[in-house]
């Protein structure tokens, strides 16, 4: 996991993938900012994102939040400075 990091220097690293691969990231602390879109679409069963996984005590806090035509995007980060200021 650590291999995207030390690619990378100091440019950010993205990751797109599923629940198992995010949960595996959050619980080896290597995720210091998430952008969740939620809609409201009713999938039925599955793997549940953040089920047993405490974000405070991870130490993340909800930057910011905003309503679009098709979903709710939410951006939760480690250190609670703007997201403006981090791009």
């Amino acid at each position: 996991m650590d291999t995207p990091r030390e690619a990378a220097g100091e440019a950010r690293v993205g990751i797109g993938a599923g629940v198992s691969v995010i949960r595996q990231y959050l619980a080896a602390d290597q995720i210091d900012e998430m952008h969740l879109a939620i809609s409201a679409v009713l999938l039925g069963a599955g793997e549940h994102l953040l089920q047993g996984i405490n974000l405070n005590k991870l130490g993340f806090c909800c930057g910011s939040g905003k309503l679009g035509e098709k979903a709710m995007h939410v951006f939760l980060r480690k250190t609670c400075v703007p997201i403006e200021q981090l791009q």
